[in-house]
């Protein structure tokens, strides 16, 4: 089973859902800006992902800049998406322990099998 961290108002999430479901794919759908993430997942996330912070962010959101979160630390970066999940970049999508953006959406495919 795939989960989906999904926001309806995005097009690239929209797109990666679509290709899921044409794929048959069962899937489990957290629009995370309604029910938002714990410190917890989105370590878990970052681990999946084998990102850092930074490269799991939407850094061209205004409230990154508001935030002044350009030279900050991981800790501070996570405290950010925690209280600002707008800014968590957007679709992630996790089967297991693997995880993918979804931008472009083509990037789930490596999770079919």
């Amino acid at each position: 089973m795939l989960t989906i961290y999904h926001n309806p108002r995005c097009s690239k999430s929209r797109q990666t859902l679509a290709l899921i479901e044409e794929n048959n794919q069962p899937v489990n759908v957290i629009e995370y800006l309604k029910t938002p993430l714990t410190e917890i997942e989105i370590k878990q996330l970052l681990r999946y992902l084998s990102v850092t912070p930074i490269e799991m962010m939407r850094t061209k959101e205004a409230e990154f800049k508001e935030q002044n979160l350009k030279d900050a630390d991981d800790a501070t970066l996570i405290n950010a998406m925690i209280n600002t999940p707008k800014l968590i970049e957007r679709p992630i999508v996790v089967k297991g322990e693997q995880a993918v953006i979804g931008r472009p959406p083509e990037n789930v495919l490596s999770l079919f099998n």
